[in-house]
């Protein structure tokens, strides 16, 4: 009997379908207002039904793409729910501390063994469930549940899937949870800037402005508001990476084999 390296979920057409479309949504809701003029006004806030309307059921369908392309069963969506749950849980642990949140360094490791797909969809009803939790619900949460998709889908779609282990793949996931873990807040930094009224200062958001002069606003906007949330994050995700990565993702590995989510055993024919 031969068998196979626990490999991510592999994507079919429709499922790759749903997830251009929803990013391609996403991109449009964050960054609207930057192309907006001066007398449309900004509506965020206002977005935000209609982003949370479009956002659930397009979730659902690359969930059903996956299946469907796949083979995958009831079981898949299970262990997405006691991913999520975990996740959700981790998250108040490290709420309003230096932006410590250790439930990105579980994003990035599940994203690596369930592949981009599921990854985006963990990484969105994750935050769905945090926010539930911890009684953040607001307009900011659709853009949370697409920044956070992205981010543990980016983890997924890392080279080297099923050959890369040990501690270079620890290495490359630390170096991809730093870089994203800014990215993170870079991404819900545009959506909060835009909403804030202007100040008159040089890092406030002015509708209409050209975009090179919004863009080096919002580059300092950043620096001052959020470089240290971002570090304390990034610097998070990389000690839980690099210190406890390798058992967890044994555990997600073999979480994985035991749900069948990877290709059948074969077994080859005996020598005659």
């Amino acid at each position: 009997m031969s068998g196979r390296r626990t490999r991510p979920v592999r994507l079919g057409p429709r499922a790759i379908a749903a997830l251009v479309l929803i990013s391609a949504i996403g991109v449009v809701a964050f960054g609207w207002p930057l192309l907006a003029d001066g007398t449309s006004g900004l509506a965020h806030s206002e977005d935000a039904p209609w982003l949370f309307a479009a956002l659930l059921p397009l979730l659902v369908g690359v969930v059903v793409a996956m299946i469907a392309d796949s083979g995958l069963d009831a079981k898949a969506v299970a262990m997405l729910g006691v991913l999520a749950a975990v996740g959700a849980a981790l998250r108040p642990l490290g709420a309003g501390t230096a932006g410590l949140e250790p439930m990105f360094f579980l994003m990035v490791l599940s994203g690596r063994v369930l592949g981009p797909g599921f990854g985006f969809v963990l990484g969105a009803v994750t935050m769905f469930a945090s926010a539930l939790l911890t009684g953040g619900v607001g307009p900011w949460m659709p853009f949370q549940m697409l920044s956070m998709g992205w981010f543990a889908m980016g983890a997924g779609l890392l080279p080297g899937p099923d050959r890369l282990r040990g501690r270079a793949e620890l290495l490359m996931l630390a170096v991809y949870g730093f870089v994203a873990s800014f990215a993170y807040g870079t991404v819900m930094n545009l959506y909060g800037w835009t909403v804030v009224p202007p100040l008159g200062s040089g890092i406030s958001f002015h509708a209409g402005d050209p975009l090179a002069e919004n863009l080096v606003r919002f580059l300092a906007y950043c620096m001052a508001t959020s470089l240290g949330w971002d570090l304390g994050r990034a610097a998070l995700t990389v000690v839980l990476t690099l210190t406890i990565g390798g058992t967890v993702l044994k555990a997600l590995r073999r979480a994985t084999r035991r749900a069948a989510f990877e290709a059948q055993v074969t077994f080859d024919a005996p020598d005659v």
